[in-house]
């Protein structure tokens, strides 16, 4: 018998990783770390209190979701004795304002995107419906976020692991702290726009020191294209800096290892495991044929900036939304965020991984070869 391997600790992604080289040489002790990164297998989630409030985020319009999403409203209230925060509109659906609701709706707050701050209200969110309902969970957090519970209700997502079959036992589950998370980093986004003087009134108001800052919080990716214009787009890409190349093509997009499996795989991309700190580039339709997409360590600052040269604007979207045109002399800002999505997993963060991936792009599915009979073998 050998001698046993080394131990996993809590904090780190396989062994501990050592900090000496030789006899003499040792890592600089670094306070300004990005982030230490966590072994997949350790990440669970825990309570200091006991949760007393859930989010529901529901995808509207979708009358297959109003039967479960009132079934767990029921549970959440009079079961669990949970106070419910949902969206205005949502519960303002005439299909929702029938009977069965009035009894819980003394349990029910309402709030409105853009208007009312909830971050410090929540303990933890539900999502109804598709991966968009955990992008726009996403959104409405801007620093830090509660825990997320995301029900797929018809085809499974990549960011939706549960069955809305069994959510009793699971929901308790994750009230009672027994559950794993994944957590998913997000990108910092920072689009600055120069102040030009046939800016519109409204625009000015929002001006600081000539140029308009907007930050923004990203859980899959920042997309640079070439809106409606007929040209290339032509964006110089900065990493801490440095001019790293110009993308001549459609665009770039800028992901996250979530973000790995949404537009980036479509463009021809790797699919990154969301434990893995890092943030990916990948050029969409480059006029170039050696321009693979890359992937670049978590802790550096991406800047994109229209060429001076460029013949068009560039337009900015984040996780699909907030599209906006880049002129020359704006800049956007990308980095890793320091608060990231704890996204429960239904089993584990790797295997929920495979999981989709099996289920949702049908990765390496085929029909497997016969074995070979013992005739066969001799030809």
């Amino acid at each position: 018998s050998g001698s046993p391997g080394p131990t996993r600790t809590q904090s780190l992604h396989g062994p501990s990783p050592v900090t000496t080289f030789g006899p003499k040489a040792c890592m600089l002790k670094n306070p300004k770390a990005v982030m230490h990164i966590q072994d997949p297998a350790s990440q669970r989630l825990t309570w200091n209190k006991p949760p007393k409030s859930v989010l529901i985020i529901k995808k509207i319009r979708d009358t297959s979701l109003l039967q479960p999403f009132k079934e767990l409203c029921i549970f959440l209230t009079q079961q669990k004795n949970m106070i419910v925060y949902m969206e205005r509109k949502v519960i303002e659906d005439p299909a929702i304002a029938n009977e069965s609701f009035v009894s819980i709706k003394k349990n029910i707050c309402t709030f409105r995107e853009d208007y009312d701050d909830i971050s410090n209200c929540v303990d933890f969110i539900i999502c109804l419906g598709g991966d968009g309902t955990l992008l726009y969970a996403s959104s409405l957090f801007q620093e830090s976020v509660p825990p997320v519970m995301a029900f797929h209700l018809g085809s499974l997502g990549f960011l939706t692991p549960f069955n809305f079959d069994t959510f009793q036992s699971q929901v308790t589950q994750v009230i009672e702290g027994n559950a794993a998370i994944i957590l998913r980093s997000r990108l910092e986004v920072k689009v600055v726009k120069e102040y030009r003087e046939n800016g519109s009134v409204e625009e000015m108001s929002l001006v600081t020191n000539g140029n308009k800052t907007m930050q923004y919080q990203v859980l899959n990716e920042v997309v640079v294209d070439r809106g409606p214009s007929s040209y290339l787009s032509n964006v110089d890409l900065f990493l801490d800096g440095h001019l790293i190349t110009t993308v001549q093509g459609d665009g770039v997009i800028v992901s996250t290892p979530t973000g790995s499996t949404a537009y980036a795989v479509a463009a021809g991309a790797t699919m990154i495991h969301p434990n893995v700190p890092a943030i990916m580039i990948t050029p969409i339709c480059p006029h170039s044929l050696s321009f693979r997409p890359i992937v670049v360590p978590a802790g550096v600052e991406l800047k994109i900036m229209l060429s001076r040269d460029a013949r068009n604007t560039a337009w900015v979207s984040l996780d699909g939304r907030k599209r906006q045109e880049i002129a020359y002399g704006d800049s956007i800002t990308i980095t890793t965020s320091c608060f990231p999505v704890p996204s429960i997993c239904f089993r584990d963060p790797v295997n929920d991984w495979f999981e989709s991936l099996a289920q949702c792009l049908h990765w390496n599915v085929r029909k497997k070869q016969d074995h070979l009979s013992s005739e066969e073998e001799e030809f």
